[in-house]
């Protein structure tokens, strides 16, 4: 008997350590998400697409209550689902104001320079001058500091968000989540670079 309580208390130490080990890791899978609704919010202008209805959820297995394996199980799932979905903040005033002033850019000179080809997104998470010949020669200055101020914004929110969530180390991950979805989510047309930093059209 002692050595089967030896094994559960083994078993529930192992597992929670791990557990705790989990949250130290970058949250990948949360911290795409958020780039998604993040950067969806400021370039998709048109409404979303009905999402199917949701499925019945399957029958819940009948309840084994008061079995010492299933009372060991009621106490590490709970944690370990913590794990696998962080809490993972985005939304702070400095990056509020940060998404508005790039929706404003998009709305405006920035999502121009995208549609005329003249700017385009980088492979790290950027936004770039692609072909200044697009840009009338009067205009130059005026792309030139839309380009300036959208790069200053993206590497404050990237840096804001690592902090907002007490790892600023993270920030070239969160960097690169962000890249990713920028591309993914630009509009047919836009120019990205790609891994290698040719320019590729959408």
């Amino acid at each position: 008997m002692r050595k089967l309580v030896y094994v559960i208390l083994t078993t529930m130490a192992v597992a929670l350590v791990g557990c705790v080990t989990i949250n130290v890791y970058f949250p990948e899978a949360a911290a795409q998400k958020a780039a998604d609704q993040f950067i969806g919010s400021v370039l998709d202008k048109a409404g979303t697409a009905e999402k199917p209805a949701a499925k019945e959820p399957p029958p819940a297995p009948k309840s084994d209550a008061g079995h010492p394996s299933a009372m060991l199980l009621d106490l590490l799932i709970p944690a370990a689902q913590a794990a696998e979905t962080p809490d993972f903040r985005v939304h702070t005033s400095a990056t509020d104001a940060i998404h508005a002033r790039m929706n404003q850019r998009i709305g405006g000179i920035l999502g121009q320079l995208l549609d005329s080809g003249a700017v385009g997104f980088t492979h790290d998470g950027m936004v770039a001058m692609r072909d200044a010949a697009k840009v009338p020669l009067s205009q130059r200055a005026q792309a030139n500091a839309a380009v300036a101020d959208e790069n200053r914004d993206r590497v404050a929110l990237y840096r804001e968000i690592a902090v907002a969530n007490n790892h600023p180390e993270w920030e070239a991950q969160i960097r690169a989540a962000f890249a990713k979805t920028w591309i993914e989510k630009a509009h047919a047309g836009w120019y990205y670079q790609n891994a290698a930093g040719a320019w590729q059209k959408k």
